[in-house]
């Protein structure tokens, strides 16, 4: 008898400990703008020339206009700026640019969308975004594809291609 009632006295003990436990971590639920990442590589047994970093806000019924302000600095994408790094010196759409890491900031337009590289890292959004922390600008001009849902960065031949909705603005990466 003494011997049942301690093992059941353990197993509650047990499972006191093992439920306080697992109570006791709290985890974020799933982010609504998931982050993601964006290779630029010859192949994919080299080493990148460039990697993207970035949340993927969903459309969700809105307009682009309203997530990413036409004529407004936009941090390119959900949550902290975009950052973009290159592995090696570059020519981002034909400018010259350093190996290091850099936020990516946006300027929408109906025409053409400004891609700005900036030294002001590690930021959340573009709230306090700083011109004077602009390594270059570029100008992309704008084409029209079909609709995607949640915005997007991806490379291809030589390009850094931005889609969201029916946007989809290139630059040329070398």
């Amino acid at each position: 008898m003494k011997k049942t009632t301690y093992i059941s006295a353990l197993a509650l003990i047990m499972a006191l400990v093992f439920s306080i436990e697992t109570q006791a971590q709290k985890f974020s639920k799933l982010d609504a703008s998931p982050l993601d990442i964006a290779y630029l590589r010859a192949s994919r047994n080299e080493k990148p020339t460039a990697k993207v970093i970035y949340s993927r806000p969903q459309l969700k019924g809105r307009s682009l206009e309203k997530l990413a302000p036409k004529g407004k600095v936009w941090r390119t994408g959900a949550n902290e700026a975009a950052e973009i790094k290159f592995y090696k010196d570059v020519n981002f759409g034909g400018k010259p640019v350093k190996t290091g890491t850099y936020s990516l900031f946006t300027i929408p337009g109906d025409k053409e969308w400004t891609i700005i590289l900036s030294n002001d890292t590690d930021v959340w959004g573009a709230y306090n975004y700083k011109d004077s922390n602009d390594v270059i600008r570029v100008k992309a001009p704008v084409q029209k594809g079909e609709s995607v849902e949640a915005f997007s960065i991806a490379f291809d031949a030589g390009k850094m291609f931005l889609a969201w909705d029916t946007v989809r603005v290139a630059v040329p990466v070398k």
